[in-house]
């Protein structure tokens, strides 16, 4: 029997509803697409129904154009008891072409939940191969990066 799927990689076509007025893929759009592959990608690990806990770091460092062949990929990088820390990229190309670059990177926070929307206890993962390694011990800095940036964030709580 197998075990957990740890990664997904979501393909399609960028389309005319996706572009924004300077004619190039608004960032909702890639977003949206984050968030289904960083469900995918949960789902799949904790064979549970996941719920977006964070999403954060992006970066859109190269437009997509319709018509572009489009891959999100979504890899698990660190597991908490509940919680999977998901490390995603977004590429394109011409389809005609399939020279991929890179558009869009992040990190998205899925928890695993039960009926009720309870948190549930999830497989934990251990890396084993240097770059998965590399990629956990990053994950475990962003965790701390996100603490100190929750407390400076919270001068723009509403009482």
């Amino acid at each position: 029997m197998a075990g957990p799927q740890r990664a997904i990689t979501l393909r399609f076509l960028a389309e005319p509803q996706d572009v924004n007025f300077g004619g190039k893929v608004h960032g909702g759009a890639v977003m949206k697409w984050i968030d289904l592959a960083a469900y995918a990608c949960a789902a799949g690990w904790s064979s549970r129904y996941c719920v977006t806990a964070y999403a954060g770091g992006i970066q859109f460092v190269s437009p997509i154009h319709v018509g572009n062949l489009v891959e999100v990929e979504a890899k698990v990088v660190y597991t908490g008891n509940t919680s999977m820390h998901i490390a995603l990229e977004v590429l394109a190309c011409d389809p005609k072409s399939l020279s991929k670059r890179l558009t869009t990177h992040c990190i998205v926070i899925m928890v695993a939940v039960d009926e009720s929307g309870h948190p549930v206890s999830i497989p934990q993962w251990q890396p084993v191969e240097e770059d998965d390694i590399k990629q956990h011990q990053t994950a475990m800095k962003l965790m701390e990066m996100r603490k100190t940036i929750k407390r400076e964030m919270q001068i723009f709580n509403r009482p």
